[in-house]
């Protein structure tokens, strides 16, 4: 099965349902399942600002599964989308001027988290172990 590894809190706001777009500056074809490691970088800004959210921040596991139904080019209309659901969360793209694309994510679950090292891009594991929660 596909993972994409991300650093947190991305990973966690993703699976425990405060986040539904994931941002790459790459567009993808890739339609379908695939699974959410939580690298072992963390983006210390976004944690600060978000703590009020009192999460859980694994790393370096996958923590979760998830539908990638469509990539789309983040335009002003889609930062306006994203400033009215959750201006905290989504405070980097709204401010970007870089060229970056959204993956729409949906059917998001938590699974037992599997400790594995992340890779670059979409990247293969066996699902045989996965355990959605």
């Amino acid at each position: 099965m596909k993972v994409l590894t991300l650093k947190q809190p991305w990973a966690s706001l993703i699976v425990n349902g405060y986040k539904e777009y994931e941002f790459r500056t790459w567009k993808t074809n890739y339609r379908g399942e695939f699974l959410i490691h939580a690298g072992l970088g963390v983006d210390k800004e976004a944690m600060k600002r978000l703590e009020y959210l009192k999460l859980d921040y694994p790393k370096g596991c996958i923590i979760g599964k998830a539908a990638l139904t469509d990539c789309l080019l983040v335009d002003d209309k889609l930062k306006e989308e994203l400033k009215r659901k959750d201006k905290l969360v989504y405070q980097g793209t709204i401010n970007s001027k870089d060229k970056e694309y959204a993956f729409k994510l949906e059917n998001v679950s938590k699974v037992k988290p599997i400790y594995t090292k992340g890779k670059l891009s979409f990247w293969e594991y066996c699902e045989d172990d996965i355990k959605v929660l």
